[in-house]
């Protein structure tokens, strides 16, 4: 258990200030000087409204109730029709269903344009789908009906309609790695799956490694479509990775047999209709394949792969630079592998790195590697989708692969990962939350980072105030549990406020709107200015095994390097948004209304930043006034009495005008003494059902772990509601805080998992 540190609490952290400044303190006026903006491709895109076109999903004899979650999932209610040319423009809001067998008379004659359709097959009525239904729909869809996992219906939809940034995010990490399963059947992999992901962005299934059994006990030479589609079902059921597919021939260490190149195109095009998000095209395919799976890709990308195992290969080659032309022309990313014969040639690589990106500044992402034990320093230099093992993996897919911690390790050994010390800053009222500390060391551990961890508390000043705590060589960044306000953060540190010339630290725009730190993060910044800060704390004491007591973090060498800068920025908005797209796409909530109730601005911000995020049409608000900057998005309108509450709930949901309709969403940051009002706005909302089969959401933001009184939730889902609390919300926040504060993937699995039942 790691112990508690007093930090100091910052005076009358003011929340933002009201739109008529009646109800809330002020914050302390700040000078006209404006902290820098954080730039970052997803601050509020984490949604976008993607293939417009209608859903039209083909079904099986007695499979009819599938086109009715396909539709809650999506937001819109469902119809069924006889035949595709039944479909007219007038089904653009709902879901249309039509049975595979009716399907079949005109499915390949139908307006593309038009329709999208996917071909929605039950496992348990054996395999293979209709041949013919799966080569002329979009996109397949395999599930099994017991268990049905409501979140993968979630994420397929979300990504072939478009619905997610999820690429984007990855290619905006310092550093990506790829966990390649070599397990012969799926199953295998699953006991351990939470553990094998930690750190890794994307997971591989190699279908060429996979084997389909027989009747008297012998293996498929070629795993076959129905095969690999259910491993890809079951590896999708169990992982929220994004699953790249590859078909690896024998001439690049694979088991493919490369006499049918068609039959590669055969299996990778069936991956994007089953919604794959990353697809391995070997640079060996014919052009006409590797064209073809491209302009085909939909929503999937593809990953160019080419490997030489000759030995012979030279990165200094002008060969090289063909390879990597070529290998972009058409992929989103481009892998290029070689075997070496001398540790210099990890400098070659890093040499060709260098050219290819000054040479082509707009070529696609390129992960480069060298093979075997002298390739393994290559590992440690690549930054995109570096391949990773893990020990409980049967075999490494390629010689020279190492696991992401063998890799950290490696960095820190080198001094490119230098150790850190990271902190949880709390209040008393949050002691409660102490056994944090613990599972941050336990995913430090398991990732191989040489950082530590402790929970401090606030002090009013001295050597444990945030400034000297920031203000320290080895500072590597800390969250705010419960979150502060960032003015009144920075006006109370004369460090805080010296930075970036006396603008404060830069700040993310999620930070700037809701108003609100939760993380302070630390960059490295390529060319910046010495800090105006003055030097303040002693030297660094020495490293402590567990890193449990504060006093092995206690004060580090004094002053932030000169080279790096503070970010301030907010994670709990993404830990709602996730929360909230689990079991929906994002189309469930645009334009739809939600009520929102807290006892002030500051507890409602992430929530209200979350559904700008979402695209929500309106918001009614419950006991606070909304910020000024919020009302520039989001069409917000306060509940001032009983009649407008009553006016809200019965509003159709089939409205013309934007947000129209009894609200979708309620989400509550009321604290747990307010449950039955809680627990009353929530029977009111929920009595009425205007969406057709659509199932409404509530989220629930209090701690509810000391009290079970009148809990909300149980209440919501009395009233027809799906039900989510603080700790999914918190789960998937602590994801997105170790992705700002060290970089690093650990799933939500593995978070649950890790923490127990004290942390959530």
């Amino acid at each position: 258990m790691a112990a508690v540190q007093q930090l100091e609490p910052l005076p009358n952290l003011a929340p933002p200030q009201s739109m008529n400044g009646a109800t809330h303190t002020t914050d302390v006026e700040m000078d006209d000087a404006t902290p820098p903006l954080q730039e970052t491709m997803d601050l509020c895109r984490g949604t976008k409204r993607g293939d417009t076109r209608i859903v039209v999903i083909i079904y099986g004899r007695g499979q009819g109730k599938i086109v009715d979650v396909f539709a809650e999932v999506l937001g819109k209610p469902s119809r069924t029709k006889h035949r595709v040319e039944d479909v007219t423009q007038d089904d653009q809001y709902c879901v249309i269903g039509i049975p595979a067998e009716s399907a079949k008379t005109d499915i390949a004659a139908r307006e593309k344009g038009l329709v999208v359709t996917i071909n929605a097959h039950c496992t348990g009525l054996g395999m293979p789908p209709d041949v013919y239904l799966s080569a002329h729909c979009d996109y397949e869809f395999l599930y099994t009906e017991t268990p049905f996992f409501r979140r993968d219906l979630a994420r397929f939809t979300s990504h072939v309609l478009g619905q997610l940034y999820q690429h984007q995010s990855l290619m905006a990490k310092p550093r990506t790695f790829i966990i390649s399963t070599t397990f012969p059947d799926v199953h295998a992999a699953l006991p351990n799956i939470d553990i094998l992901t930690v750190g890794a962005d994307a997971i591989e299934i190699r279908v060429d490694l996979l084997k389909e059994p027989l009747e008297g006990g012998s293996f498929s030479e070629i795993p076959s479509l129905s095969y690999v589609g259910e491993q890809v079902m079951l590896l999708r059921q169990r992982t929220e990775l994004p699953i790249i597919l590859t078909t690896r021939c024998t001439a690049e260490n694979g088991k493919f047999s490369m006499d049918r190149p068609e039959l590669y195109y055969e299996y990778l095009y069936r991956a994007i209709q089953w919604g794959v998000e990353y697809i391995d095209v070997e640079l060996w395919l014919p052009e006409d394949i590797r064209r073809r799976l491209y302009e085909n890709r939909g929503n999937s990308h593809i990953l160019s792969a080419f490997h030489d195992f000759s030995g012979t290969f030279k990165w200094t080659s002008e060969r090289a630079e063909v390879i990597f032309l070529e290998s972009q022309r058409y992929a989103d990313c481009a892998k290029m592998i070689a075997i070496i014969n001398d540790h210099n040639e990890n400098f070659e690589l890093e040499y060709f790195r260098s050219k290819v990106k000054s040479k082509y500044p707009d070529s696609v992402p390129l992960s480069a590697v060298n093979m075997g034990e002298i390739g393994q320093f290559s590992r440690t230099l690549n930054k995109f989708f570096t391949p990773i093992t893990h020990p409980l993996l049967p075999v490494i897919a390629a010689p020279g692969q190492m696991s992401a911690s063998e890799i950290n390790q490696a960095l820190a050994s080198l001094g490119q990962l230098p150790w850190k010390n990271i902190y949880g800053i709390t209040s008393p009222a949050m002691r409660s939350s102490t056994p944090q500390a613990p599972f941050y060391e336990k995913c430090f551990n398991e990732l191989g980072l040489p950082h530590q961890f402790a929970v401090v508390e606030w002090q009013p000043k001295g050597a444990g105030c945030v400034s000297a705590w920031c203000n320290q060589k080895n500072f590597g960044g800390a969250y705010f549990n419960p979150a502060v306000s960032s003015r009144s953060l920075v006006a109370h540190s004369k460090f805080l406020s010296s930075l970036n010339n006396g603008t404060g630290p830069t700040v993310s725009e999620a930070a700037r709107l809701i108003g609100m730190v939760d993380t302070i993060i630390v960059r490295l910044n390529s060319t910046s200015s010495p800090t105006s800060a003055p030097p303040s704390m002693p030297s660094s004491p020495p490293r402590l095994k567990n890193g449990d007591s504060f006093a092995s973090l206690g004060p580090a060498q004094s002053g932030l390097p000169p080279n790096t800068s503070l970010v301030f920025d907010n994670a709990s908005w993404k830990g709602i948004l996730s929360t909230l797209t689990r079991d929906l796409a994002p189309s469930a909530y645009f334009g739809c209304a939600a009520v929102v109730l807290a006892s002030s601005a500051e507890d409602a911000a992430s929530a209200l930043f979350a559904l700008k995020a979402l695209k929500v049409g309106k918001v009614y608000t419950v006991g606070f006034k909304t910020p000024p900057a919020f009302g520039k998005d989001l069409l917000i309108e306060p509940f001032t009495s009983l009649e407008s509450i009553q006016k809200a709930r019965t509003v159709g949901m089939n409205g013309a005008d934007v947000g129209a309709g009894s609200p979708f969403l309620v989400v509550s940051a009321l604290g747990p003494e307010k449950s039955t009002l809680v627990g009353m706005l929530v029977r009111l909302f929920g009595a009425r059902s205007g969406s057709g089969n659509a199932r409404k959401v509530f989220l629930d933001l209090a701690d509810r772990s000391a009290s079970r009184k009148g809990d909300p939730g149980v209440i919501a889902e009395q009233s027809g509601f799906a039900a989510y609390g603080a700790a999914d919300v918190t789960a998937f926040t602590t994801v997105e805080t170790l992705r700002l504060l060290v970089g690093q993937n650990v799933p939500y699995s593995f978070v649950r998992l890790a923490s127990g039942r004290t942390m959530f």
